[in-house]
């Protein structure tokens, strides 16, 4: 989604008013609940804006940095930079590949379940299809992507064939290269 991000693909942004910012922050809670605790300090009331680019992605920023991240009116998404700030908020989403996963997934590469389900892998939390999922890898302390669940554990499990991530946002994309949106 943001391979070949940069400031140019924002077409506008503007501030976002504090009644919406409530309302996202609940969403937030609801979705992550270990964020409760540390929202405020992550996502302050005052000095929030939207970025809205192409392909109706909407980035949501606090003092100018990214954030989270919404395609449509679907979930938010942590970007890498926030996730590797507060691991901790996230550890209920996190799945784990192996090693040898690490190359294609930083290239952009939709995460297949045979990265899973190997010996390194870890499938800790049952997640729901089209939910977001924080792919972590053996060994690595940080994440290396974003994406969202395309089958659930119990299906990663028995088909073990086929992409079962997509990859949204990784570790050098255009959005892990934009520190921030002016």
């Amino acid at each position: 989604m943001f391979k070949k991000f940069d400031q140019s693909a924002v077409s506008s942004r503007s501030q976002v008013k504090s009644s919406v910012v409530r309302g996202i922050r609940a969403a937030l809670i609801e979705q992550y609940p270990l964020i409760e605790d540390v929202i405020d300090d992550i996502l302050p009331k005052k000095d929030i804006s939207m970025a809205k680019c192409q392909n109706h992605v909407n980035i949501l920023c606090a003092a100018q940095e990214p954030l989270f991240f919404q395609q449509r009116d679907g979930p938010w998404y942590p970007t890498l930079r926030l996730l590797h700030r507060r691991k901790s908020c996230f550890a209920t989403s996190t799945w784990q590949t192996d090693a040898g996963a690490i190359r294609f997934v930083l290239g952009g590469a939709n995460i297949m379940c045979p990265g899973f389900t190997s010996e390194d892998g870890a499938l800790d939390h049952d997640l729901p299809k089209g939910s977001p999922v924080v792919i972590g890898a053996h060994g690595k302390k940080h994440a290396m992507a974003v994406g969202q669940v395309l089958m659930g554990r119990d299906d990663v499990r028995e088909v073990n064939k086929g992409h079962c991530v997509e990859n949204l946002h990784f570790l050098g994309d255009g959005l892990w290269q934009a520190e921030k949106l002016d």
